[in-house]
């Protein structure tokens, strides 16, 4: 492989991408080359990199990862001055083979059309390849085949060409071409030929059957990592030997990456906080007054740092910020009990802090809950401040691998590395507003306990086993009916808040607390990576909920789709949504960035009564 340098025509990315797209391991088309994006090892900063600063997702990340010491940055910036060291993010060029433009072949059929198969060594320069047509040389322009080959594991190779074309291990060094017909660019109508005849050609339809070996042995390589690098022990769950699948490059399926995030908890006293953030890398280790005591003598940058704190103070926020994992909280149960903790607002609020919630007054809320379908809501908390901090930890191909219901990474799953050796992840920090919705425990626990509720769960399950039939290789669980009905009254909550709040309904997200032995909540926020990433249109929305929940719940009734949407059921091998009940574009499915499950795991059913009426439903509409 060759390294791509980096110039300005070539284009840029928001450093955001990079850590939800484009990170390392991911594929690309620049202008003039197709890359893949190389692991951190190559990342240039400047002398003095940046720190994003969050603890409780520093020791969460460490714990999966199993390393001793982790710091985040976010990417390195573009900078334009060239006095000072160059940054970037390194690219090899992959794939490595390429097609030409459409050649003219005698006596070939007037719907077929032939290009070759070239490989970038025998190019003249970049992108030019020297045909000879009889006593004429002609330079063809050339563009990377798109078509590679990929595991399981995350390992990418280049397509074995000679392999497939031959139908096995061939000392053959003839061209190869690629041959078309029609014009759908469909799989089954192209073939791969090889000029000495020795095989007919095949059609490239028979390397995307997934119960053939037509790809060989996944060699274990990673290329982003550089050339030469491989996984010498590339093996399934169950030991045996794994085998390389089809993928194409732009596909959906050819980067998932892994991302965990947390919301950053309040802090209760700057100074404090912000000292301990400051020298955060010599005190993270302490655990007890003596060892403080000791790093103030010998550390002149500590002494001064800490000016002004007693040691108990200093060692209290430090075990306060590892709070999270040392307690065992996931990272959604710390969430939650901040949120439902939260104090009425007092009309004298300081939106000076990074992160500040206020639950309404009691005044207001009082009026809030006569309305009928208020009445299993408990609190409504206004997010004025809020701080998300986003870190890449590896990526999958094929499969997704999200974190689960409580927010957490699966420490089993096998991801893809981004480095040789991770010392440090890339993250990114968004600010934005919010508002948190805490429905009531019990009311909740009783509807589950309803009969109806039991079988519904019951025809979800199936549906979900029916999936994890297709996809054996997944780790992914069933996440329970309550979190189902969450999920989607969040959705339909989305959808109604976006026509009034001033944001668009693709950059409203969503976090979902089913937590049966915590509570039950829903908070929707938005947040951008700039200097501050919010209006205020998600606080204002926040004081006449009651006016939103109401608009979700009826349009929630009635699909543009039923009653064909209502009747669906989960294990239906037709329709084949497995993951779905009463849920399609008509009604719950938004933008995938904005929901945490990949727009799986809804049923309006469980929300509000459809056509269908099977009595699942957990808020009631009747006397609106």
């Amino acid at each position: 492989m060759s390294e791509v340098k980096n110039k300005r025509p070539h284009g840029k990315l928001r450093r955001s991408q990079i850590i939800t797209t484009f990170g390392p391991g991911a594929m690309l088309d620049l202008p003039r080359y197709s890359v893949l994006v190389a692991g951190l090892d190559t990342w240039r900063y400047a002398v003095d990199a940046e720190e994003v600063r969050e603890p409780r997702l520093v020791e969460k990340l460490k714990l999966i990862l199993g390393v001793d010491h982790l710091q985040l940055r976010p990417p390195p910036p573009d900078i334009d001055d060239p006095a000072l060291p160059k940054t970037g993010i390194g690219a090899w060029q992959f794939p490595e083979w390429f097609i030409t433009e459409v050649i003219p072949v005698p006596g070939q059929p007037p719907n077929e059309r032939s290009r070759m198969l070239v490989h970038r060594k025998q190019l003249q320069g970049k992108s030019r390849f020297e045909y000879k047509d009889g006593p004429k040389t002609r330079k063809l322009s050339v563009v990377p085949i798109r078509f590679v080959c990929a595991c399981s594991n995350g390992h990418i190779d280049e397509l074995p060409w000679r392999f497939f074309a031959h139908n096995g291990a061939s000392e053959c060094k003839r061209q190869l071409w690629l041959d078309e017909i029609g014009t759908s660019a469909d799989l089954s109508e192209l073939f791969v030929r090889c000029e000495c005849g020795a095989v007919p050609r095949r059609c490239m339809s028979d390397a995307a059957t997934k119960d053939m070996h037509a790809l060989g042995r996944c060699r274990g390589r990673q290329p982003w990592l550089g050339s030469m690098v491989y996984d010498a022990n590339c093996v399934g769950g169950n030991g045996q030997p794994v085998f390389n699948r089809l993928l194409v490059r732009t596909a959906s399926n050819s980067y998932f990456p892994q991302l965990l995030s947390v919301i950053s908890l309040p802090e209760r006293d700057d100074d404090l906080i912000e000292a301990v953030g400051h020298l955060w890398t010599f005190l993270q280790h302490v655990t007890t007054v003596e060892v403080l005591e000791t790093l103030r003598t010998v550390m002149p940058p500590v002494k001064a740092g800490l000016e002004g704190h007693s040691n108990d103070r200093v060692v209290d926020e430090i075990k306060r910020r590892k709070e999270g994992v040392q307690s065992g909280k996931t990272v959604k149960q710390a969430e939650f009990d901040t949120l439902s903790a939260a104090k009425a607002e007092s009309g004298e609020e300081k939106l000076d802090k990074t992160f500040y919630a206020r639950a309404l007054p009691e005044a207001r809320w009082r009026d809030l809950i006569k309305h009928p379908w208020m009445k299993d809501i408990d609190r409504i908390v206004l997010v004025h401040r809020l701080r998300e901090v986003v870190a890449l930890a590896g990526f999958t191909r094929f499969e997704a691998a999200s974190p689960d219901t409580s927010g957490e990474l699966d420490i089993n799953v096998r991801r893809a590395p981004l480095a040789l050796e991770i010392s440090w992840l890339p993250a990114i920090e968004n600010k934005g507003e919010g508002i948190f919705l805490q429905f009531n425990k019990d009311a909740v626990d009783a509807w589950y306990a309803k009969p109806q509720v039991q079988a519904r769960e019951k025809s979800l399950q199936d549906g979900f086993d029916a999936w994890v039939k297709e996809h054996p290789g997944s780790k992914r669980m069933f996440p329970g009916i309550r979190f189902l009905m969450l999920h989607s009254f969040s959705h339909m909550l989305i959808t109604s808040v976006s026509l009034e709040c001033g944001y668009p309904a693709s950059s409203i997200r969503e976090r979902v607390y089913a937590l049966p032995d915590g509570g039950y909540g829903v908070l929707l926020f938005t947040g951008t990576s700039d200097a501050e990433g919010t209006l205020g249109g998600l606080v204002e929305v926040g004081r006449k909920i009651h006016h939103h929940i109401r608009s979700a719940l009826r349009i929630g009734e009635l699909c543009s789709n039923d009653p064909v949407c209502a009747e669906h059921e989960p294990k239906d091998e037709h329709e084949r949504r497995f993951l779905h009940g009463a849920a399609c574009h008509g009604c719950l499915l938004i933008a995938e960035t904005s929901c945490e499950q990949h727009n799986d795991f809804l049923d309006r059913s469980l929300v509000v009564a459809t056509v269908e009426n099977i009595g699942t439903n957990f808020f009631t509409v009747d006397g609106f």
